[in-house]
């Protein structure tokens, strides 16, 4: 539980680092946002105007980031737009406060996105080769990394400040860890003796035939760049393999396995530096009949590694002093070293394993090396390709064949599929969105969507068929199955009803569940954690009210199959800090302290939303409706 609420109270920061993640990821298609002074604003936050362009990518990047999540598109639209006003508005109102991040703040945030990295390093080439491809300068790419970074600030200034006392804690506790007892039992779905009447079924169609209806498909045509096929173009020859593998050859490289115990003497204000010396010197004679981790336990002033016999594990060059490696570096396995001097003290040591490093031959590697050689080669060309697609698609969005010519690639068609799955190329969510926006199906070049980082497509829609109303004598069936199911639905809920009634006139539930033929269960002592009872059962228990006097609280909780829970709760005993919850108290102050962090920053947020000119013009409404 304590795990929940600090992922809970993480949470609060999920739109502040999307909108970070969302900046390298939206990179393609920034030139969108290029001269849309030509064209009235659709919304607008104090002195900030949003374009139409700007709703559309703000929904394209949100819901890019919920995919998966069953989210239907109108929701999504609006919670995209709400998004970008609250964003706009927080960051206008750090901006009037003078909240700003450093250059190297910027800096080293940058450098950590992978996005802008190769082989775990940050490459300042990919970097300006897709601000370039973009058509955006570093300043302003910095510009807008700093308002992230700002914002994010602005939220955590508030969340982190916020605590939790122990009598919050221990409420929180007497809440989690309560016990209740109940009797239950379980009216299982009444099936109806009668058939519906054609009338029904009628009458059932023509109020749900939005049910009875063939999804909206739609085929794309699409221009496809990947990096894959640049590289396959890239010619090899063995003289610059060998070149590149030299350049790669740590790749190729197993770095030399080395453990090492050691027998420290200490030089200290009571121990001199000679007598320390005389000391190892003696301890290395006396080591040719005795055991060195015997004696490291026995003599070694590091008292930690003296337990394990001296081990000090794998050597790491650059953790220890010069003096220290040079002589760990050279010992044979087995060997152990004269005394060497170090700031601690005099050291004897001892190479406990070896195993020697290796470098895979050129020809052993030629395979994946070449591979590797044409990707990296090909990079520049794909990136470069990757700025012209932006720009021509952008520039004629009414086909797709001027691009193609311009790159010489081939124009590529889909089958027909629907939004939630699809085949070919529309296997990926990203595709299947983008075909269905509203930019998309009036007819317009998608932006270019990124399937992963070797992959760059642009679609335009090449066959739309809305959603059909299917026939009634097709459906027929379906429609006498979910009639059939609500009744069956009603009748048990009427039944539950009846013996609810009985149970609050004061009728034992044993004697009405035995009359009734149905399958009484008590369970004591219940927690909210409970294993074996139903999720919508247990949740019930404990949200509902607590007995009165000596009459027990009896309510129903419908379960999704269409069966009826009649529950009697007769006890609740109220939780207590276990030990467990003790020792995490201070943990759980602070994941207490940051949801209500977070009740703090959603009510600041929306004061400033509140106090902030804000409109939204007819032409977003209808976007998102």
């Amino acid at each position: 539980m304590l795990t929940k609420i600090r992922e809970k109270a993480q949470g609060i920061f999920a739109w502040g680092i999307l909108i970070i993640i969302c900046v390298p990821f939206a990179l393609w298609g920034i030139n969108n946002y290029i001269d849309s002074g030509r064209e009235a604003p659709v919304a607008s936050v104090g002195d900030k105007d949003f374009y139409q362009r700007d709703i559309n990518k703000a929904y394209e990047q949100y819901s890019q980031s919920l995919q998966g999540l069953g989210i239907d598109e109108q929701t999504l639209k609006s919670q995209a737009l709400e998004k970008l006003i609250k964003d706009e508005v927080l960051l206008q109102y750090v901006h009037a406060k003078g909240l700003v991040a450093t250059d190297e703040t910027v800096r080293d945030f940058i450098k950590s996105l992978e996005y802008f990295q190769t082989n775990g390093k940050f490459d300042e080439k990919k970097y300006k080769l897709l601000l370039s491809s973009q058509r955006i300068s570093s300043n302003d790419f910095i510009g807008r990394i700093k308002n992230a970074l700002v914002m994010e600030q602005f939220q955590r200034s508030i969340i982190e400040s916020s605590f939790a006392t122990l009598f919050d804690v221990e409420g929180f506790f007497k809440i989690q860890n309560q016990q209740r007892d109940v009797d239950y039992l379980t009216i299982a779905l009444q099936q109806s003796p009668e058939q519906p009447k054609e009338e029904e079924i009628a009458a059932y169609y023509q109020q749900h035939q939005n049910l009875y209806q063939t999804p909206e498909q739609v085929s794309v045509e699409y221009v496809e760049l990947s990096l894959e096929d640049f590289a396959k173009k890239v010619a090899v020859t063995d003289e610059k393999l060998k070149l590149f593998y030299e350049e790669q050859k740590d790749q190729y490289t197993t770095q030399e396995r080395r453990r090492i115990s050691h027998i420290l003497f200490a030089i200290n204000p009571k121990n001199n530096d000679k007598a320390q010396l005389e000391k190892a010197i003696k301890a290395k004679q006396e080591l040719a009949s005795k055991d060195f981790a015997e004696m490291a336990k026995e003599v070694s002033d590091d008292t930690v590694s003296a337990k394990n016999g001296g081990d000090l594990g794998l050597f790491n060059a650059g953790v220890m002093e010069k003096s220290f490696e040079d002589a760990a570096s050279t010992l044979k396995l087995g060997e152990v070293s004269n005394p060497v001097k170090s700031a601690f003290g005099y050291h004897l040591i001892k190479v406990t394993e070896l195993v020697p490093g290796n470098i895979k031959p050129f020809e052993s590697v030629k395979d994946e090396l070449t591979k590797a050689y044409q990707k990296a080669q090909a990079e520049n060309a794909f990136y470069e390709a990757g700025e012209k697609l932006t720009e021509i698609s952008y520039e004629n969005p009414d086909n797709l064949q001027t691009v193609a010519d311009a790159l010489t690639v081939t124009i590529k068609k889909s089958a027909l599929f629907i939004r939630d799955k699809g085949e070919g190329i529309a296997v990926e969510d990203k595709i299947r969105t983008a075909a269905f926006t509203d930019e998309v199906l009036q007819g317009n070049n998608s932006t270019p969507i990124e399937l992963g980082t070797e992959r760059l497509v642009v679609l335009r829609v090449l066959e739309h068929k809305t959603a059909a109303t299917r026939d009634l004598n097709a459906v027929k069936q379906d429609i006498v199955k979910v009639l059939l199911s609500d009744k069956a639905t009603h009748l048990t809920a009427e039944k539950a009803k009846q013996i609810k009634a009985r149970l609050q006139a004061g009728e034992a539930i044993q004697a009405v569940a035995a009359e009734n033929k149905l399958e009484f269960k008590q369970a004591a002592n219940l927690t909210r954690s409970k294993d074996g009872l139903p999720v919508q059962l247990n949740e019930a228990i404990f949200k509902a009210a607590k007995p009165a006097g000596n009459k027990p609280s009896i309510f129903i909780v419908p379960l999704p199959s269409g069966e009826q829970i009649v529950v009697s709760l007769s006890k609740v005993t109220e939780g207590k800090m276990s030990e467990d919850d003790k020792k995490q108290l201070e943990l759980a102050k602070k994941n207490i302290g940051n949801a209500f962090g977070q009740v703090e920053f959603n009510a600041v947020l929306n004061s400033l939303q509140a106090d902030t000119d804000i409109s939204v013009k007819t032409k977003a409404k209808q976007a998102i409706e």
